[in-house]
């Protein structure tokens, strides 16, 4: 069975895999850990499409029962019926907003302070991530996200993101025993 969860930045869903996979014999595979190359500071570089869907598509592969967490929209369309559930995970974007800078804090430290490149990539990836919403923004988005779920070949279970984490946990789950039957 594979699972893939996904919705804006910040929303969740590396958390929510990592809960199921902790409680399951799920693998769970976060799609930044195939998008972006090993720097330091992380997220500086992108892995090529066709490279990044090969080594995405070796590790899945792997195992009988994956998590994929992340969005896959632009990674191809085999991926619409590469799930036998979906979960897209909504939160109220200031709450996601709060989150997403409180990780920048988190990951960058002084370096938001002393570093000007940072700077200006942490500002550039928060302008971007407040985007999500805008329904005529061309990046990852709410509109992309609904239009993707139309096409998914596979159950799409909606949470709201505001819920504790055992909550969102209890919902993946009973879907999976849901989609198992």
């Amino acid at each position: 069975m594979n699972i893939l969860i996904f919705g804006a930045s910040g929303s969740g869903t590396t958390t929510l895999g990592n809960s199921i996979a902790s409680q399951t014999d799920f693998m769970h595979l976060d799609v930044d850990n195939y998008y972006w190359k090993q720097t330091s500071p992380p997220f500086q570089e992108k892995i090529p499409l066709v490279q990044r869907n090969k080594n995405l598509k070796t590790d899945f592969k792997k195992h009988k029962k994956v998590i994929i967490s992340g969005s896959m929209v632009s990674w191809g369309k085999e991926w619409k019926s590469a799930f036998d559930l979906a979960v897209f995970i909504r939160l109220d974007n200031s709450e996601r907003m709060k989150r997403l800078k409180n990780r920048e804090i988190e990951r960058y430290g002084e370096l938001l302070i002393t570093d000007k490149k940072t700077q200006q990539n942490s500002k550039a990836f928060l302008e971007w991530a407040n985007q999500y919403e805008n329904p005529d923004f061309e990046g990852r988005s709410l509109k992309i996200h609904n239009n993707w779920m139309d096409v998914l070949d596979c159950s799409v279970l909606r949470i709201n993101g505001d819920l504790e984490l055992h909550k969102k946990t209890e919902i993946v789950l009973r879907g999976i025993e849901n989609t198992n039957r």
